[in-house]
């Protein structure tokens, strides 16, 4: 299933074979803001705290839970947090997920109808301003990637600068199947909670 999805683009999540994608990766990528000195002669690095979460919530758009850096893991086990990078790649990019949250669609509890994946800029660094910032969507385990589906460039995509909040993507349950649609808009909230109230209001 090679699909490269383009914001606002939805696809059933089954592969060519016609099997269901149960193991769901969602990893971050960035890095650290370098600082130029005095003079422009030294450069130090300055840490970025980038946070992806997820938002669980019912057929009637009631949240059930977010899984975020306070709360690594859903009561069901069905979605699972790599835990807080507080700085982002400090010497360049080593090309791995800084963080990665995992959805395993087979423990979701049944009641769940939308899983929701925000990224907020904890310190409000400007996205435009962070180095390769970039999220992938795909098959596998934060060890292994089977397929990507989705990739979002927010370092150099147009419309992410001057936000430090956007809506990465929301799966979705209809007719019994899940689905995906690929979002990737940047928001004009600052906290978490606030962007967790934007896709309830938005983008369910």
């Amino acid at each position: 299933m090679a699909i490269n999805l383009q914001k606002g683009q939805r696809i059933n999540l089954e592969k060519s074979n016609g099997a269901k994608l149960q193991n769901i990766c969602v990893g971050i990528n960035w890095g650290a803001i370098e600082k130029k000195g005095l003079f422009g002669l030294s450069k130090t690095k300055e840490a970025v705290d980038l946070d992806g979460s997820c938002a669980m919530f019912t057929e009637q758009k009631q949240l059930q839970e977010v899984v975020y850096f306070g709360n690594l893991r859903s009561k069901d086990n069905a979605v699972k947090h790599s835990g807080d990078d507080l700085t982002g790649d400090l010497n360049g990019n080593d090309g791995l997920d800084n963080e990665v949250i995992t959805l395993d669609f087979s423990r979701l509890d049944p009641n769940t109808n939308y899983v929701a994946f925000v990224l907020n800029s904890f310190r409000g660094h400007d996205f435009g301003t962070i180095p390769f910032a970039s999220i992938r969507i795909y098959e596998g385990t934060p060890s292994r990637v089977n397929e990507i589906f989705a990739t979002y460039d927010i370092a150099s995509g147009p419309g992410f600068a001057g936000h430090v909040s956007m809506v990465m993507g929301v799966f979705y349950k209809k007719n019994g199947e899940w689905k995906f649609n690929a979002i990737g808009e940047p928001t004009k909230d600052k906290k978490l909670q606030e962007t967790v109230n934007t896709v309830a209001q938005n983008y369910l």
